[in-house]
């Protein structure tokens, strides 16, 4: 019976996915090397491991909004669940490189978000928890299932400068905000009124002047 580890062994940006995608390079390796699997129904759990990281003063002082004061990191910095993506491995023998997409939000309600956009520079921990089904042949050449178990796993550092390339890629000088609907007519009906072309130009004018609104 099969018996798969798996590695990622890299990371790039997918340049014209509907959406901002991150590619993962997956290795594949089976023992015993020799044996045929048909192919691999792969889903996979990616974790951030936010306590595995130093944070500079000015990513400590964007991060409170997630994790309160600095002092009180010790208890609130737990592992953060980032997303769930799945991926078909083709026929191989030994071992094989496969990519893992990962899509990415740039939607600042979600706390992956806050926290990648948080950071400045060094490097992401990243921890992926694998489970699924394999398809292979048994000795009499028969094809047999299998489940992957969830104690199969990868660790990966994602450079926090991919992730930068990746929303400049997608978003070049751009951040997206979302508001509940009443406050958001109330801010075109705002601009309406004024007469303001841009969106950028009706929150510069109530910076300036809070109380207009």
């Amino acid at each position: 019976m099969p018996d798969l580890d798996f590695a990622v062994e890299g990371v790039s940006v997918v340049p014209y996915a509907m959406a901002p995608t991150l590619a993962l390079r997956l290795r594949v390796t089976n023992i015993p090397a020799d044996e045929q699997v048909h192919s691999v129904v792969l889903r996979c759990q990616i974790q951030i491991e936010v306590g595995r990281r130093r944070y500079a003063p000015e990513e400590e002082e964007r991060l409170r909004d997630l994790f309160g004061e600095p002092e009180r990191w010790s208890s609130t910095l737990r592992t953060m669940l980032w997303t769930h993506v799945n991926a078909v491995v083709p026929a191989f023998a030994g071992s094989i490189t496969t990519e893992l997409q990962v899509p990415c939000s740039y939607d600042f309600n979600l706390a992956a978000t806050k926290y990648f956009a948080g950071l400045e520079q060094g490097e992401i921990p990243l921890s992926l928890l694998f489970s699924g089904s394999l398809f292979y042949e048994d000795q009499e050449a028969r094809l047999q299932v299998a489940p992957i178990s969830w104690t199969k796993e990868a660790t990966f550092r994602l450079p926090v400068t991919t992730w930068r390339e990746l929303m400049n890629t997608y978003y070049p000088n751009i951040a997206w905000l979302q508001l509940r609907r009443d406050v958001f007519e109330r801010l075109q009906r705002f601009k309406t009124e004024n007469a303001i072309p841009t969106w950028e130009q009706v929150l510069e004018r109530l910076m300036a002047e809070p109380t207009r609104l």
